[in-house]
């Protein structure tokens, strides 16, 4: 990498030979193999947040967290699981075909009848049929159904962005949250047959041993369920749940949050970032935590990096994501 400049690609359709195969390294939070641990040990609760999560936990309802996009509601769950050390978070990403079934389990019908198929023609009919009976081969459990299985400390759920869902998901997930139990059809119906089946799980190699086609959770899990509030989800849902609102983090939190990533680095680089961004939030733009994080980070990168240069990036970095 040239030492003239912070700049790694400079556009002018040569290779650089200092700057092959050194590319510069990621800010913490773009760190993948420590990603969980950086999201839980940087988060900051805000104030309330820590009476509503232990209300969820001594109460066993989930919890919904809303606020604008980059106040940290996701991270709530992560910092729940490390401090209480509940194990890996495991994650429901909602989309608008995000089904009852994606969080519990998955049944691969298909598989089972290639595989069936595969081994009738190589092994025989009698043997296919045998090995065929091992369905739960071909059933594996979402995340929330592999939070319910847990036996010695409740699992952390984080089913992330609910309204972006379909209409009918809040409603369906009702039964669930009351009575932390659900079935699995394709076991039931042969109970009679195969009382106990042994299924995968969602982040373990290990599988589970699911009896009479039930699944009921003998220690219920702590669910944090993100809403940005795109809209409105039904009374009945919200019964079900505790709600709090992470309001976006004042310059304080704001300066406690850049330095529990970056520690105590260019202070004054920090301040002067910190009354821009704070500025331009109090003229009605909306904007995110980790936008202040990446401008900080790259601003204070390169000693070359010239003035024009950082008041660039600031625009780009600190772009408004939209509006109220």
């Amino acid at each position: 990498m040239s030492e003239a400049t912070w700049q790694v690609y400079r556009g002018t359709g040569e290779v650089d030979e200092k700057a092959v195969g050194r590319l510069p390294s990621p800010p913490p939070w773009r760190q993948f193999e420590e990603l969980g641990r950086t999201r839980a040990t940087t988060f900051r609760a805000p104030e309330g947040v820590v009476q509503v999560v232990n209300a969820a936990l001594y109460l066993r309802r989930p919890l919904l967290i809303t606020g604008d996009p980059g106040t940290g509601k996701s991270s709530l769950a992560y910092a729940v699981a490390h401090e209480l050390a509940l194990g890996r978070v495991l994650t429901w990403n909602i989309n608008s075909r995000s089904t009852l079934f994606d969080g519990l389990y998955q049944y691969d019908a298909i598989a089972r009848l290639r595989q069936a198929n595969f081994e009738r023609t190589a092994a025989g009919r009698d043997a296919a049929e045998r090995k065929s009976e091992d369905i739960g081969r071909f059933i594996k459990l979402g995340s929330l159904g592999t939070a319910f299985m847990a036996t010695d400390r409740p699992r952390v759920v984080l089913i992330d962005e609910i309204d972006k869902s379909d209409i009918d998901l809040p409603n369906d997930l009702l039964h669930v949250l009351e009575n932390g139990e659900f079935e699995i059809a394709e076991l039931a119906r042969d109970a009679d047959r195969m009382p106990e089946v042994q299924v995968t799980v969602t982040g373990d190699e290990k599988r589970v041993t699911i009896r009479n086609g039930q699944v009921r959770c003998q220690i219920f899990p702590f669910i944090a369920i993100t809403s940005n509030g795109e809209r409105d989800l039904p009374p009945a849902f919200l019964r079900r749940c505790l709600r709090v609102d992470i309001a976006p983090p004042k310059k304080d939190e704001l300066r406690a949050i850049v330095q529990a990533h970056l520690g105590m680095a260019d202070t004054d680089k920090l301040e002067a970032l910190l009354s821009e961004f704070d500025d331009r939030r109090s003229k009605g733009s909306l904007l995110a935590t980790d936008q202040l994080l990446n401008a900080f980070f790259l601003v204070t990168r390169g000693s070359l990096m010239t003035d024009k240069e950082r008041e660039l990036l600031e625009n780009i970095l600190l772009r408004e994501l939209g509006t109220r």
